[in-house]
């Protein structure tokens, strides 16, 4: 038998997306839009005020929007494959974040399978991107957010861009929506790319 290689396996294209009840959550769906349509396995998991989200900002029902995941898990399933860390992802990204979601991960607290998920990945040293959805910040917010980055998290409010002189709400979404996916290294064609001077177009 030859000798095992030395250098870990690549990791599957499977990403863990978590939705949590701060207002926005039309990132979260057009994240889920953009990764089945890019063939990423992806794997939901919505806070209970993630739900009421749904229902006060959209039109869309629950199930339509587990149906765009590859497999959906109830916020208290802590038994989930995505609790484990031997059930190998490319990361964590929660769009929006709450600050409540925030503040349970930043101190540990893993009381739900959303909170569970990405203590998983902090501990396995795979990324976890965070949205947080809040404004104004006191200091005990920006303490926890200060503790995250410190564990490797990665902290990326949606903030707009508007070089791209967007001409609707959906662009300033498929914006963001991209550059969180950069951050994966996940290919896609909804930044406008800054090129010094002036933005690249995107494509048609």
């Amino acid at each position: 038998m030859g000798q095992k290689s030395s250098r870990p396996a690549r990791a599957p294209d499977r990403l863990i997306v978590g939705i949590s009840g701060a207002s926005g959550i039309a990132y979260g769906i057009r994240l889920l839009e953009v990764l089945k349509g890019g063939g990423i396995e992806t794997h939901l998991v919505m806070t209970r005020a993630a739900e009421m989200a749904l229902a006060y900002e959209t039109d869309r029902k629950l199930a339509d929007l587990r149906a765009l995941a590859h497999t959906s898990y109830a916020i208290g399933d802590v038994g989930a494959a995505i609790a484990s860390g031997s059930f190998r992802t490319m990361g964590m990204v929660i769009l929006p974040c709450s600050i409540k979601s925030m503040s349970e991960i930043a101190t540990g607290v893993t009381g739900t399978l959303l909170s569970r998920a990405a203590d998983v990945v902090l501990k396995e040293r795979r990324r976890l991107v965070i949205a947080v959805r809040e404004t104004p910040l006191h200091g005990g917010h920006l303490r926890n957010l200060a503790a995250l980055a410190d564990l490797g998290a990665i902290i990326a409010p949606p903030v707009p861009a508007f070089y791209p002189r967007p001409k609707s709400v959906q662009e300033i979404i498929d914006h963001t929506v991209g550059r969180m996916l950069d951050l994966f290294d996940i290919d896609n064609d909804l930044v406008t790319r800054w090129q010094g001077g002036k933005p690249e177009k995107k494509k048609p």
